[in-house]
C-alpha cells in the first residue's frame, strides 16, 4: 500500500481553500467569522468570507432560550407556594382533630407510609431495582407486616372489651404476636431465597435500610398513635411544641444569631437554639392551661365516633386537677409574701416536654440533614409543594412523639383495672365454669346494688314482657347525656349476662 505524498493537498486542507469541499458544522456556522487578514485556529491567514445569511441568524436567535428567572422571582414563587400549602395543612389538621380521633389516626398512618417511601427511595438504584423488582416488593411487605403487628397491639390493648368478646376476632387477638412473627419470618425466608449473584451488596443494603426505616419511622409513629388513644392532648401538645420551637429558632436566629451551633447545619445558631427554648416553654404553659379545660383533649379514647361537639366523658387524670403548693424557703409566718400557690401538676410536666422539644428533638432534624448530605440531596422528596418531602417536615416529630409516650407511661399514666383488662384475664385465665361463677357473682352484686330490679328472683328469666316494659321506661329517660347512655348500656349488658348465667345454670343445659 503506497503512502500519500506529503506535498499532496486535499481539497479541505490548506490555507488557500475556503472550505467548499465539505459541509460546515453548526458550531462553525455559529462562530463569528474572522476579519480579513486575521489568523485562524491553525495559524493560517484567513481570506474574506461571506457572513451568515439572514436565515441562519434568524434560526440562531430562535434557538436561544428565554432568559432565566431572577433569584428574587424564584424565591417569591417558592414563598407563595410554601405559604399556601402551609395554610392548607394547618386547616386540614385542625379539621381532622375536631372531627374525631379516627381522622387523626388516618393522617398519622398516611404520614408514616409516605415517609417510609421517601426514605427507602434515596438508597434505591433504579437500574438494579428494575431487575430486582421482588426486592422492592419485599420492602413493602415488611412495612405491611410491621404495621399489622403494631396496629394490632394498640387495638387489642385499648379495645379489649370489644375484640375479646367477638367470636371471629378473638383467635386473631389471642394469637396476634405469633401471627405477626410468622408474617415476618415468611418475608425473611423470601428475602434469602431471592438473593442473586452479583447483587448481594445491593440486596443486603436494601434489607438493612428497610429495617432502619421501619424503626425510625414506623415504630415511632406507632407510639404517636398510642398518644392519640391516651388522649388528644398527648398528641396535639408535642406537635405544637415542635412547630413553635422551629418557628422561634428561625426568628431568634436571624435576629440575634452569631454563633454556629452545629457543623451539619451551618445556619443553626446557639442564640436561636436557646431563644427558641424560652419561647417554647412560655407557649407550652399557655397552651396547657387552655387544653386542660376540655375533656375532649384530656380523656382517653373510649369512642372512636366522638368529636369535639359530642365530647368525651371520663374520670379526669389527677395530673390535670389543680393543687395547692407551699413555696420553699419562705417561712409560713411571713404574711407580706405569698407562701402558697395553686397549679395543676401538668403545668410542671409541660416544662419537661418543652425542654425536650427545644434541646433534644432538633437533633432529629440534624440527623435528617446529615442523611441528606450523605446522599447529596436537598430534600427527601416533593410530597408537599414548597416544603420538600414529608420526612423533611416530620423529622423532629417522630422522636418527640416517642418521648411523649415514654414520659406519659412512666410519670403520668394512672394504671387501674379496666373493663377490657378484666375481660382479658377472665377469658385467658379462667375455665368456662369459673367464668360462669364470676358472671353469677356479678349478677348478684348488681341486684343488691339496685342496678338490676330487686323484685326479680335470682334465676327468674328477666326477659318477661312485664319486666321489659318496666325496665324500658327508665332507659328512655336516661338517654339524655353521654353518662346516662353509658349507665343504660351497663344495665342492658348486666341483664343479658344475668339471663345467660341463669339459663346455663338450669338443669339439663349442656356443659361445654
Amino acid at each position: 500500500m503506497t503512502k500519500p505524498r506529503k506535498d499532496v493537498k486535499f481539497q479541505h486542507r490548506g490555507s488557500g481553500s475556503s472550505g467548499k469541499g465539505r459541509r460546515m458544522s453548526m458550531s462553525e456556522l455559529s462562530e463569528p467569522h474572522s476579519e480579513p487578514g486575521s489568523p485562524t485556529r491553525n495559524g493560517a491567514v484567513a481570506k474574506p468570507e461571506v457572513r451568515l445569511s439572514a436565515a441562519v441568524n434568524h434560526m440562531a436567535a430562535n434557538a436561544q432560550q428565554e432568559p432565566p428567572k431572577s433569584e428574587y422571582e424564584k424565591k417569591k414563587e417558592t414563598f407563595i407556594t410554601r405559604t399556601i400549602w402551609t395554610l392548607v395543612m394547618i386547616a386540614g389538621f385542625f379539621w381532622a382533630m375536631f372531627a374525631g380521633h379516627i381522622y387523626i389516626i388516618i393522617i398519622v398512618t398516611a404520614v408514616q407510609i409516605i415517609s417510609f417511601k421517601e426514605v427507602i427511595a434515596i438508597s434505591n438504584v433504579p437500574s438494579r431495582a428494575r431487575s430486582l423488582r421482588f426486592t422492592k416488593s419485599l420492602n413493602w411487605y415488611f412495612l405491611g407486616s410491621t404495621m399489622y403487628f403494631l396496629y394490632g397491639e394498640s387495638v387489642i390493648y385499648y379495645f379489649k372489651h370489644i375484640i375479646l368478646v367477638d367470636k371471629i376476632l378473638l383467635p386473631f387477638a389471642t394469637h396476634h404476636r405469633f401471627i405477626s412473627f410468622m408474617l415476618y419470618v415468611t418475608g425473611f425466608v423470601f428475602f434469602v431465597g431471592s438473593l442473586q449473584k452479583g447483587h448481594y451488596k445491593f440486596q443486603f443494603t436494601q434489607f438493612a435500610w428497610t429495617h432502619m426505616a421501619l424503626y425510625l419511622i414506623v415504630v415511632q409513629a406507632h407510639f404517636i398513635m398510642n398518644n392519640i388513644f391516651e388522649g388528644m392532648i398527648w398528641f396535639f401538645l408535642p406537635v405544637c411544641l415542635v412547630v413553635t420551637n422551629d418557628i422561634f429558632a428561625y426568628i431568634c436566629g436571624i435576629t440575634f444569631g452569631r454563633t454556629q451551633l452545629i457543623k451539619i447545619s451551618p445556619k443553626k445558631t446557639v442564640e436561636g437554639f436557646l431563644g427558641a427554648w424560652i419561647f417554647t416553654i412560655l407557649f407550652g404553659v399557655l397552651l396547657t392551661n387552655v387544653l386542660m379545660r376540655y375533656k375532649y383533649f384530656i380523656c382517653p379514647v373510649n369512642d372512636l365516633g366522638a368529636n369535639v361537639f359530642t365530647g368525651l366523658e371520663c374520670d379526669v387524670n389527677p395530673v390535670f386537677i389543680p393543687r395547692t403548693y407551699r413555696l420553699p424557703f419562705i417561712p409560713p409566718n411571713w404574711t407580706h409574701l405569698p407562701t402558697k400557690f395553686t397549679a395543676a401538676p401538668m403545668q410542671f410536666h409541660i416544662l419537661v416536654f418543652a425542654t425536650f422539644a427545644s434541646l433534644i428533638a432538633p437533633f432529629g432534624g440534624f440527623f435528617a440533614s446529615g442523611l441528606k448530605r450523605t446522599f447529596k440531596i436537598k430534600d427527601f422528596g416533593d410530597s408537599i409543594p414548597g416544603h420538600g418531602g414529608m420526612t423533611d417536615r416530620m423529622d423532629c416529630q417522630f422522636i418527640m412523639g416517642f418521648f411523649a409516650f415514654m414520659y406519659y407511661s412512666s410519670f403520668i399514666a394512672v394504671y387501674k383495672a379496666s373493663v377490657g383488662g378484666v375481660i382479658e384475664q377472665a377469658i385467658n385465665g379462667l375455665t368456662p365454669d369459673q367464668q360462669m361463677e364470676v358472671v353469677k357473682g356479678l349478677s348478684k352484686h348488681l341486684v343488691n346494688q339496685g342496678v338490676i330490679p330487686s323484685a326479680v328472683s335470682l334465676c327468674e328469666p328477666l326477659h318477661r314482657p312485664g319486666h321489659v316494659a318496666n325496665f324500658a321506661g327508665p332507659l328512655v329517660s336516661l338517654r339524655r347525656t353521654q353518662a346516662d347512655m353509658n349507665k343504660a348500656l351497663i344495665r342492658e349488658s348486666a341483664l343479658s349476662s344475668y339471663n345467660m348465667s341463669c339459663t346455663r345454670s338450669q338443669p339439663g343445659y349442656p356443659r361445654p
